[in-house]
């Protein structure tokens, strides 16, 4: 097969990365515990990657309060500043740009996590049933706990959470990243407070879809304000069930949202699409609606073959794909791509926590 489109050049926002081949933002949970600096390997596993396009970090903690699994890296210490440096270094000498994506929880988190020992915060106060986050033991390995039912977050915690946001930002330039995602998808908090199924606030932020949209647009300005439009990103998961988080967008819902995003012109919209969760994949209309309504760079994500993302490129309804498993498995999933070999299949060991087993060992094409 032919996917030469998939390796041309595209400008996002005036940054040139060299190809539509992105790697998906991957949670790995290795970084070191308490401190949360990335793991020692973490420049070798992400320069292993660097023949893609863009490299979208891990979901990176923007502050103690906002941590839900064990193990995720932060970007909010003078320490993790330097080691994110160090990565994004190793990634630029090899050729790519690199994203970090700034996240915060919300209710998909454990009380023993958060710096104060207190409840997380949600949108609302909630148990979602049957919710579960990671945890790691003292060796590295990690196991699966129930969540901490989550309390209301007071005005004073959402703004806190926006100043968060944009601390971060300023880290995140400050060490070199190309560009920040704002993690806005698959339940965590910013979409907690979107969603109806999570949100019951009677107050600015809750009730109709402009005051549940309130929380993730002035994150959004927050981040613009503390860089600039032309480095800041958004992923979202419009439709589908993520983290036992029904998203609640109807299609209406969604577009509306994206008209906003639009409105700030932004350099990027990610969307993450439900079917690599099981989920009913995005109608070709759907496609052609949320096109029309973002002008920036597009991304899409989710369960995607070379064929469909060259296909999804040439319609013009996406602009790149950020590819996960099959990058995760695949150091060198460009390179397979251009010669049409066969793939890696992802490992179950090492997945999440652990060392360089199904880290930084998959092999490569052979010379």
């Amino acid at each position: 097969m032919n996917y030469a489109n998939l390796f041309t050049p595209l400008s996002i926002a005036g940054t040139q990365v060299r190809n539509r081949i992105f790697l998906a933002p991957l949670t790995r949970l290795r970084a070191q515990v308490p401190s949360e600096v990335p793991s020692t390997m973490a420049a070798e596993y992400y320069s292993q990657r660097a023949s893609g396009g863009l490299l979208i970090a891990e979901a990176t903690n923007i502050s103690p309060r906002a941590r839900g699994y064990g193990g995720a890296p932060g970007l909010y210490s003078d320490e993790q500043q330097a080691a994110w440096q160090e990565i994004v270094e190793a990634v630029h000498a090899k050729g790519a740009k690199m994203a970090v994506q700034l996240w915060h929880c919300g209710a998909v988190s454990h009380q023993s996590l958060l710096d104060d020992e207190r409840a997380p915060i949600s949108a609302s106060a909630n148990n979602i049933q049957g919710l579960r986050t990671s945890l790691r033991h003292p060796d590295g390995s990690v196991y699966r706990e129930a969540t901490t039912p989550a309390r209301e977050a007071t005005l004073e915690d959402i703004a806190q959470v926006i100043q968060d946001f944009a601390d971060s930002t300023r880290r995140a330039k400050a060490a070199g990243f190309d560009f920040v995602e704002i993690h806005g998808a698959h339940g965590y908090l910013l979409g907690q407070f979107f969603s109806k199924a999570t949100n019951h606030r009677t107050d600015a932020y809750g009730g109709s879809r402009e005051n549940r949209a309130r929380l993730m647009l002035e994150v959004i300005d927050a981040c613009v304000a503390a860089w600039d439009k032309d480095h800041i990103g958004i992923r979202i998961s419009p439709l589908g069930t993520f983290n036992n988080v029904d998203m609640g967008y109807d299609e209406e819902e969604t577009l509306w949202l994206v008209e906003q995003i639009q409105q700030r012109g932004i350099a990027f919209l990610h969307v993450s699409e439900p079917d690599w969760a099981g989920g009913t994949p995005l109608s070709p209309a759907y496609r052609q609606q949320l096109r029309a309504r973002f002008k920036q760079t597009l991304i899409g994500a989710g369960a995607y073959t070379a064929e469909k993302a060259s296909q999804l490129i040439a319609e013009g309804l996406l602009d790149a794909v950020a590819f996960g498993r099959a990058f995760l498995a695949n150091p060198d999933l460009p390179e397979r791509f251009a010669q049409d070999a066969a793939l890696n299949e992802m490992s179950k060991e090492g997945v999440y926590g652990g060392h360089a087993e199904g880290y930084i060992d998959y092999p490569r094409l052979s010379a």
